[in-house]
């Protein structure tokens, strides 16, 4: 049994006021871990005796138990002995991640252990609010455990579900399996829905002692199966606007296609300098283009041209309101639902091919080694010779020839050496596959496919990524005594210290090594796992896990780099057409370039967590009409039989990838009639406990379709 808390504290005057300053830290945040270095620097101590005089009462604090340590180096408070230093916080701040059960977790604003909160504790609370817990005394071996005493900030009050209808009033039930709980709705507030028809609920009351919140029907949508009423479901979940406002597309309708001639000479005109985009072969909205012209002294000059949204786009108008509430474009299987009108997406400022078009643009002098000599930004006008797409592109770096072949070889031999510099820098090559769909006149899936990227990909990627980072530097690095002004960067954190323990040793149980000595050195670590798991079954359930290490990347005014690239400087300034921060970072650029003053930082910082979350959705929705069209893809093959791969375990079941379209589905252990399976966890297998028949992650199997549950998006396999 530890010792109390006064045993070690009886030396010099020293030496016990810094251990009440270490325990005061230690206390203050309790679910936190701290090495002797983070000690130190915050109590201001840079003198080596005194670390070093840290560093021995902290392992003295850990002997003693009052301190624990959670990886090699790094401690935490005991919650033990947390009375005996300080009383513990008596409440904490976190976001609620709710279960179908109606219990949830809290996510602390300031990291550390996940609290418990019980059902009957929630009070109210949805997933994704952000409340106020009071913390319950901690008892030995038991999880952290709170009740929510405040909901501060509601996530969402509107809900997708099915109408279910009864004798004076109905209910609403949600298709979201975070929501628990069915939305009461009034006999005068069902709005027309009827029966088994899909609509959008907005919650208006919560009575205290009330199990359900009261709500309204706003927008019936449907029945269930019909594919726009279930993309509609899609973006109404997210409670993104499923149209334009009438004033919105007037505004739009209003803005002039031609360009007056007054506007092109303000500009430098790039019209007469080869120029071409490269987009996927169904898009409508070209953002960017690339320009090369060879240069007199055997330099390149390379142009990255953006559609230039901020000359259509002015700041407080309708447009601009409406973009900023949406954020982004929103990309769904079967449709694009843009963040401007088709009159300026499609249109106006998409840089169709011979015509006339405005543009922001990064144009960089290069020698044949990629490396950039000088810059410069600037409004342009372009005329682009030819819109290609991915294949056409891809083909001609295959064979070395085609139209406009030479331009485009020289686009591919810098973008490749530009690739090479980064990943040498420390740059993570994340790998991303793609689900694409082939569908019928009335978008069902009739095939599935994985689309890869390849060079061509790249090419753009690696251009679009230079202008990005030289814009960002141009802003954010310090010159002489010139500060660096407010500007919206794409930031990425580095990855938590436990997290990435955790991960290591996740790799570890399954024979990968990794090496986190240096960020270059985990870079490189990451770039050769990423290679040693391709084609194997792991590799969806590793990929997905480092990704989830990692820190989410964002928006912010706070620069501190872009971990995964590796870039000290990083921002989007490419893609305006499909994105509110890239609008913002050309004002600011164009205000800047003026010489204009710095603008006011917390004004943009609301502006970069707006668009960080509205992102957060648009991703969330783009995975969910995957998922929706995979299992709509399987609902006619009930029965069929299919090659997969283990993608991952559970104590419910085993989880099965089908090689060639990633349709992911659940074989149940209670389906599995040959023996009573048993999960070990730690070898990420299950066994059987009669025969010691054995399922590990990577395994190819052989499955067969048993169910599909459309409206759950859930696929249920058998093995064969």
């Amino acid at each position: 049994m530890a010792r109390k808390c006064k045993s070690k504290i009886k030396s010099s005057g020293r030496k016990e006021e810094l251990t009440r300053s270490i325990l005061k830290i230690f206390s203050t945040d309790p679910l936190k871990s701290f090495n002797y270095k983070q000690i130190s620097s915050r109590m201001g101590k840079k003198n080596k005796t005194e670390r070093d005089l840290i560093s021995t009462i902290i392992f003295e604090l850990f002997e003693d138990g009052i301190i624990l340590e959670v990886r090699p180096g790094s401690y935490k408070m005991n919650p033990d002995h947390i009375s005996e230093v300080a009383p513990p916080p008596s409440t904490v701040t976190g976001k609620v991640d709710m279960k179908q059960t109606g219990k949830a977790y809290i996510i602390p604003d300031e990291g550390g252990e996940d609290i418990f909160i019980s059902a009957n504790n929630t009070g109210h609370a949805l997933h994704g609010d952000k409340v106020s817990v009071r913390l319950f005394p901690k008892r030995p071996n038991r999880k952290l455990e709170g009740q929510i005493t405040k909901i501060l900030k509601r996530n969402k009050e509107q809900f997708v579900g099915i109408v279910n209808i009864l004798k004076n009033f109905g209910f609403l039930i949600p298709d979201n399996t975070n929501m628990p709980y069915d939305i009461f709705i009034p006999k005068e507030s069902l709005n027309g829905a009827r029966e088994g028809q899909k609509a959008v609920a907005r919650i208006t009351d919560w009575p205290e002692q009330s199990k359900n919140p009261f709500g309204k029907i706003t927008d019936v949508l449907g029945y269930p199966g019909d594919n726009n009423v279930e993309m509609q479901s899609i973006l109404a979940e997210i409670e993104y606007p499923l149209s334009f406002p009438g004033n919105v597309t007037k505004e739009a309708d209003n803005i002039a296609v031609k360009i007056p001639e007054k506007e092109i000479a303000k500009r430098k005109d790039f019209r007469k300098v080869f120029t071409i985009t490269i987009d996927p072969e169904d898009a409508k909205d070209f953002d960017d283009a690339l320009s090369l012209r060879k240069l007199k002294n055997g330099n390149w000059e390379v142009g990255v041209h953006i559609a230039d949204v901020s000359h259509y786009v002015r700041p407080k108008t309708l447009l601009d309101e409406e973009a900023y509430n949406r954020g982004t474009s929103v990309y769904l299987v079967d449709r694009v639902i843009p963040m401007l009108p088709e009159k300026l997406s499609n249109q106006v400022c998409s840089l169709q091919a011979n015509t006339d078009k405005l543009c922001f643009s990064a144009v960089f002098e290069m020698n044949d080694d990629a490396a950039v000599l000088s810059q410069w930004f600037g409004k342009t006008v372009i005329n682009s010779d030819r819109r290609f797409n991915y294949e056409e592109v891809q083909k001609i770096i295959e064979r070395g020839k085609g139209e406009y072949g030479e331009e485009i070889m020289t686009f591919h031999n810098l973008a490749s050496r530009l690739r090479k510099e980064r990943f040498l820098n420390g740059s993570i090559n994340f790998q991303t596959q793609e689900v694409r769909f082939k569908l019928d006149e009335n978008g069902k899936p009739i095939d599935v496919h994985i689309k890869e990227q390849k060079e061509s990909n790249k090419l753009i990627e690696d251009f679009m990524l230079l202008a990005n980072k030289k814009v960002a530097e141009f802003i954010g690095k310090k010159r002489g005594r010139r500060k660096p002004k407010t500007f919206v960067y794409r930031i990425h954190n580095t990855p938590q210290p436990e997290k990435l323990a955790n991960f290591v040793e996740f790799l570890g149980r399954l024979g990968y090594k990794m090496r986190t000595g240096s960020q270059r050195t985990l870079a490189k670590s990451f770039n050769q796992l990423f290679k040693d798991i391709a084609g194997k079954g792991e590799k969806n359930m590793i990929e997905a896990i480092a990704i989830r290490t990692m820190a989410k990347a964002e928006y912010s005014t706070n620069n501190i780099g872009h971990y995964g690239l590796a870039f000290p400087y990083y921002t989007h300034f490419t893609s305006p057409i499909r994105r509110y921060p890239d609008l913002i970072v050309h004002r600011l650029l164009e205000i800047y370039l003026d010489d204009g003053p710095s603008v006011n930082q917390d004004a943009y910082e609301k502006i970069c967590e707006h668009s960080s979350e509205m992102e957060r959705k648009a991703i969330d929705a783009e995975r969910t009409s995957v998922k929706y069209k995979q299992a709509e893809y399987l609902l006619d093959k009930i029965g069929h039989e299919f090659e997969g791969l283990i993608s991952g375990v559970s104590k419910w079941g085993i989880y099965v990838e089908i090689i060639g379209n990633k349709c992911e589905g659940m074989v149940r252990l209670q389906d599995l009639d040959d023996d009573f399976y048993y999960l070990d966890e730690e070898n990420y297998r299950v066994i059987g406990q009669r025969h010691g028949n054995q399922y590990t992650l990577g395994d190819k199997v052989n499955i067969r379709v048993k169910k599909i549950d459309l409206h759950k998006k859930q696929m249920d396999f058998e093995m064969i």
